[in-house]
């Protein structure tokens, strides 16, 4: 009988997943709450672009259609190209819309039984004939009272994404949220989820605070000085600057020879390296230093950082190893100066009747609409769809550390799970894709996972690279900055040739995309 696997979310992981498991010759569920495809490009503003390259962020085995001449498609090309690669792969019918996953219960040996396992799983591999996954479904599109639908699984993917649904709000001292202020607060998520007329005229006329200097942020400042000029100026509060670019060409130069080829890895101390690669590490240190010396002054010189008192306090090396990095919108700066956009450094700020109140200021800045664009709490997310408060510990992990996924998609003491999609990268298409296959291979039973202890063992030396290069936003589990090093594991793992170029230089210099890891 055919193993069925129960995949969680139709976002661009979710769907890889179904088609490297189909590919398999296992039966995938795709359970996916809304009624479409496509997971956060479904819920962009009308200005939104991939800030990646297009030829870092396709697929290895479906590129992009001819007719998508830009580097940077617009977020309706996007989802477009998404919904042929679904359809070019036959992936809708494994589809379960507007299906809710209420949580996941593991119903097979107890936890003592688990606890003791020298093994994940028991044995290593990725189906045990006592382990199943219950998984209790909801219908969307039928009131909050309808009944809950179990499906019994032997494996479960979790694609559900970090920058969706559960929002970061940011916490304020009693009586200084927003429940004190007379406008109104929204998270930028509602703004996003607004068709094109509905948010303009949402905005229009109307005295915006945009919290935060993110892509999200930026795009909606945009868009708000675009609807009202400089009549009513957006302010935009930040509590850090970013090193975020204007192109991905510094000084003539692509970013990708700079940052996402194996020199470039040469220059960083990697988890697990040999004695010569870290010597080498130590020895490349001032190179490194250069080379984010070298961006740093195309995008001060670009953007005009200094001016404006925007350069920020670290290197652009540490934003790149945070996966912070955002490309800025054209023309934002020059909005900035023409005034229909205020940038104010607010390290911490509370709300008023008025509006909102900078520390350090007397008055209040009068606001009619704030839009927090704080990010997500994908951990909190990832927590919730279990059931055991005992694997929502494990699946969290300690706050001081990365969340405990043994090559980002495996938690050594949850059996018959895997996680794609919550690790960042520079491009998470490519990187997705990556994790898909290997867990397919995974379950295809290709290879075997070391023991427990040996997985822990590698994600403590993943965690404590975190915290040297990306300082206090390892929880973000960034592998930009090392993703050919990542990837090497991976294919290790699969039995591929980890070496993907042809000739040393090539392979030494050459940057690496989704396409070299095609067959």
């Amino acid at each position: 009988m055919q193993k069925q696997v129960g995949i969680i979310g139709a976002g661009i992981s979710g769907l890889i997943a179904c088609k490297y498991i189909k590919a398999k010759g296992f039966h995938p569920i795709v359970f996916e709450a809304t009624n479409t495809i496509g997971g956060v490009w479904t819920k962009t503003l009308n200005s939104t672009l991939l800030q990646t390259p297009k030829e870092m962020y396709q697929f290895s085995d479906f590129p992009w259609p001819s007719s998508v001449t830009q580097d940077f498609p617009d977020h309706n090309q996007v989802l477009n190209y998404i919904k042929e690669y679904a359809q070019h792969f036959d992936l809708i019918k494994h589809i379960k819309f507007n299906t809710r996953v209420e949580g996941i219960e593991y119903q097979g040996p107890s936890m003592e039984e688990i606890q003791a396992w020298h093994l994940w799983n028991g044995t290593g591999e990725a189906f045990n004939t006592k382990g199943k996954w219950k998984v209790s479904v909801t219908d969307t599109q039928k009131d909050s009272n309808s009944s809950i639908e179990v499906y019994t699984l032997d494996f479960v993917i979790l694609c559900i994404g970090r920058f969706s649904d559960v929002p970061n709000i940011p916490e304020f001292p009693s009586n200084k949220g927003p429940e004190v202020f007379g406008g109104e607060v929204i998270h930028s998520m509602e703004h996003a989820s607004m068709d094109s007329q509905t948010a303009t005229e949402f905005i229009k006329g109307k005295q915006v605070t945009v919290v935060g200097f993110q892509k999200s942020a930026l795009d909606t400042a945009m868009e708000c000085s675009t609807v009202n000029g400089v009549d009513h100026p957006c302010r935009v509060l930040y509590r850090t600057e970013h090193w975020n670019l204007p192109d991905y060409l510094p000084w003539g130069i692509p970013l990708a020879y700079l940052y996402l080829n194996r020199f470039a890895e040469l220059m960083v101390h990697k988890p697990g390296e040999s004695f010569f690669l870290s010597l080498v590490a130590t020895l490349l240190a001032p190179l490194r230093w250069l080379f984010s010396k070298f961006v740093e002054s195309y995008i001060d010189k670009k953007l005009g950082l200094s001016k404006v008192g925007m350069v920020p306090s670290y290197s652009f090396h540490r934003e790149i190893s945070n996966c912070l990095i955002s490309t800025v919108p054209e023309k934002f700066f020059d909005k900035v100066e023409e005034g229909s956009i205020v940038l104010k450094k607010a390290p911490r700020f509370w709300f008023c009747k008025e509006g909102v109140v900078v520390e350090g200021e007397a008055s209040p800045l009068k606001t009619d609409l704030v839009i927090l664009a704080t990010g997500f709490k994908g951990d909190i997310k990832l927590r919730n769809i279990f059931v055991s408060p005992t694997f929502q510990n494990l699946i969290l992990g300690s706050p001081n550390s990365v969340l405990p996924l043994y090559r980002e998609c495996i938690q050594p003491e949850i059996p018959q799970v895997a996680v794609i999609g919550f690790s960042e990268s520079a491009a998470n298409l490519y990187t997705s894709e990556m994790r898909c296959r290997w867990v397919a291979e995974l379950l295809d039973g290709t290879f075997k996972l070391p023991s427990i202890k040996e997985m822990k063992k590698d994600i403590a030396k993943w965690d404590q690279y975190m915290k040297t290069y990306s300082g206090h936003y390892y929880r973000r589990s960034c592998i930009a900055a090392l993703h050919i090093w990542y990837n090497d594991q991976l294919c290790k793992d699969m039995g591929w040739n980890h070496r993907r170029k042809k000739g040393i230089l090539s392979e030494l210099f050459q940057p690496y995309g989704p396409l070299d890891y095609s067959f």
